[in-house]
């Protein structure tokens, strides 16, 4: 295992910005996800953590020591590539004893630990097959076969369940994260893909052009983000623009639409937008109104779909924004194509900054 400390690292390339001066602490042990979008920013400083890219200012720490300028071989680092980087002319077994090879290790110390590998991956079977003749979830434990025979202090993985089908990468996050906790290693995984970095993850570090955007555990990211952007790329929540907020006894009051919405939390300076996931939604159907301030936004219904243990509304708010709303089918009254509702908001919907 190794503890992993990235001080203010910076990397450009030409005019571009790719890094903005980051800075991360990773535990011992800890499964560490670097979540975002193409261009954000992850890959380059994965690589920058295994040494094949160098940053053009700040330091990079394994276990306390300086490895910034640090060979790539000289890490003690495994990676796992997107396309697995397979030798395609070796067998399964020379190309997981590959680095151990390079490593001088002996014969019997290669078959051993070769062997050793290959079974916790389910592979031992297959030992003298060919990349070309495996199939695609095969390959992959090939690729992560050869970064842990190494024994490595951290373990990096660079999209590496991208190029496989849905059936097989939620298998394959399993396989990744039972070796990574039986092994006790220091884990760093590369992806776009929300569900992988939820699923898999102990913390994960959100990247916004270069810069952390957000670093939470799971949880906390879905239910807590504290921008548009973190609460938008996680679980896609609906973002209704807020026209005043101010502090109330109960947390903040926020006027939407000409209407009114108390929630239990800290108003929050500048620029902001109410962050509503669906499932924090309700509705009802509209009444004759009441004298204001009157709770909730009105809408009306565009359409309803019934997915089983839920149904998904589509509700136009006054000003024309459309927003999601999901009502487990056991309480659902079925509302009505062009019925106009009132829009409820529950205690997860959160104000973030834009």
């Amino acid at each position: 295992m190794a503890d992993i400390r990235i001080a203010a690292v910076l990397k450009r390339y030409g005019e571009n910005t790719i890094i903005d001066r980051l800075s991360l602490d990773i535990h011992h042990g800890e499964f560490f996800t670097l979540l975002g979008p193409s261009g954000c920013g992850k890959t380059t400083l994965l690589r920058m953590i295994a040494g094949f890219v160098n940053p053009d200012e700040g330091q990079i720490f394994i276990d306390g020591q300086d490895v910034t300028w640090l060979a790539a071989h000289k890490r003690e680092t495994g990676m796992v590539f997107q396309d697995y980087a397979l030798f395609p002319d070796k067998t399964v077994f020379d190309n997981v004893a590959y680095g151990l090879r390079v490593r001088r290790c002996s014969a019997a110390d290669i078959r051993r630990r070769v062997n050793d590998i290959l079974e916790r991956v389910e592979l031992g079977h297959l030992q003298q097959r060919y990349p070309g003749e495996l199939s695609g979830g095969q390959r992959q434990r090939v690729a992560l076969a050869r970064a842990l025979v190494i024994e490595p202090r951290v373990l990096l993985m660079d999209e590496p369940l991208s190029n496989l089908d849905a059936k097989l990468r939620i298998q394959m996050r399993d396989v990744i994260r039972q070796l990574q906790r039986e092994l006790d290693i220091t884990a760093i995984f590369v992806t776009h893909d929300q569900e992988e970095a939820l699923s898999m993850s102990d913390r994960i570090a959100l990247l916004r052009s270069g810069r952390v955007d957000q670093l939470d555990s799971p949880e906390g990211l879905y239910a807590r983000p504290v921008s548009a952007y973190a609460a938008d790329f996680i679980g896609a929540a609906n973002l209704i623009r807020v026209d005043a907020a101010q502090a109330s006894p109960s947390g903040v009051r926020l006027t939407v639409n000409d209407s009114v919405i108390d929630l239990d939390e800290p108003l929050i300076d500048g620029p902001v937008q109410l962050a509503a996931r669906p499932e924090h939604l309700s509705l009802e159907a509209a009444q004759a109104e009441a004298a204001p301030p009157v709770q909730g936004v009105p809408g009306e219904v565009l359409y309803r779909r019934y997915l089983g243990f839920k149904a998904t509304y589509a509700v136009r708010l006054p000003d024309g924004q459309v927003v999601n709303v999901d009502v487990h089918s056991g309480t659902d009254p079925v509302h009505a194509e062009g019925a106009a509702v009132r829009l409820h908001f529950g205690p997860g919907c959160r104000l973030v900054r834009v």
